[in-house]
């Protein structure tokens, strides 16, 4: 772990020189790309400062233990130099786990009913206001792309952009399976039922990052539908772009533009098919070393909401809340901090 850091902190110095200098800044590109390294490694470099600070002052409080004068004060020195550096040496440790290069990425998410009808539809609902108000909470700016709505108010399935600093590596791990527990208004003899909703979270990506043939896109249009109001249209504005060799399909009907929804397609199109290659590279990680709280597998059961108990399950880390309400109003910074511990303990153990 040593050679690595003195590596990374002699890649900063060269770095430090590079971005003060006039000709590099001149090119703005590669100045731009050395500046967001070091930006990068800037936090490593300071704790392994601290770390070398740290087993410093323990080899000068050694030293002066010998001088019967300053017994006293150097033992003090030395234990609380002993305290630090296991501590420091953790975070480190924690700091050179290789950072996820989607995380700093705006989201598409995708939320459909599945097993259950309509209830199922309601459910896709309840979560999509949660996350709402959770985007919300974050001051994180939300567009919804395509919805299929329901006659009581649920989705068949919606689609939404969230754009905001961080938004990929907070809501990465609520992709899969969400399952509810609960009396459905529709119900008129009380019988708790289970249905489902299936959540894909994907990072937004450039047209740099995916390569797509535009002979293998082919476009159709077609006038907006659903439950009521505004969203139907009169003309062909909505768009549905195919991507023939894999069947992948992508489709927005929320703008009024058919230019603005073939646009907001296309977005979504690039992230379901880099989240489709994305998929491949973690399965192949997997097979390696399996991780069992960052694989985002939509078929996976992750998440129990059950109303009769006023309790959230997530099965993938064993974490019962029992703030409800709370939790359905946009409050899963709980939730989401565990699932990021249990995560990096996770790849921890890999690295090691």
């Amino acid at each position: 772990m040593f050679d690595k850091l003195e590596t990374v902190e002699k890649r900063y110095e060269e770095l430090t020189i590079k971005i003060s200098d006039p000709e590099v800044i001149a090119r703005t590109n590669e100045w731009r790309e050395y500046m967001k390294e070091h930006a990068e490694i800037e936090p490593i470099v300071q704790k392994f400062k601290e770390y070398k600070k740290a087993k410093q002052a323990y080899e000068d409080a050694k030293e002066m233990m010998s001088d019967p004068e300053m017994k006293e004060l150097a033992e003090e020195e030395m234990l609380s130099a002993k305290e630090d550096i296991p501590r420091i040496e953790e975070e480190l440790k924690i700091l050179l786990i290789p950072k996820d290069p989607d995380d700093d990425k705006n989201v598409i998410c995708e939320i459909r009913g599945g097993a259950g009808g309509e209830e199922a539809a309601l459910f896709a609902g309840t979560l999509f206001r949660m996350y709402t108000m959770y985007a919300e909470k974050k001051h994180w700016k939300l567009e919804v792309v395509n919805e299929n709505e329901t006659g009581l108010g649920g989705y068949k399935e919606i689609s939404f952009m969230i754009t905001g600093k961080g938004a990929y590596s907070r809501l990465k791990f609520e992709s899969g399976v969400h399952r509810v527990q609960r009396v459905p208004d529709t119900e008129s003899s009380g019988r708790i039922h289970t249905s489902t909703a299936t959540v894909a979270v994907l990072p937004e990506v450039q047209d740099v990052e995916i390569d797509i043939n535009p002979a293998d896109i082919k476009l159709e249009v077609y006038r907006a539908s659903g439950a009521g109001g505004q969203h139907v249209n009169k003309t062909s504005s909505a768009v549905r772009l195919i991507h023939v060799p894999t069947g992948v399909v992508a489709e927005c009907q929320t703008e009024r533009s058919q230019l603005q929804n073939r646009e907001y397609a296309m977005r979504l199109l690039r992230s379901r098919l880099y989240e489709i290659e994305k998929q491949k590279q973690d399965s192949e990680i997997a097979n390696a070393r399996k991780v069992q709280v960052g694989s985002g597998d939509r078929s996976e059961k992750i998440r129990t909401y059950n109303y009769p108990q006023g309790r959230i399950t997530d099965h993938r880390i064993g974490l019962n809340i029992y703030q409800f309400e709370d939790f359905l109003n946009g409050n899963l910074d709980e939730m989401i901090d565990n699932l990021i511990a249990a995560d990096r303990a996770e790849r921890l153990k890999g690295e090691e």
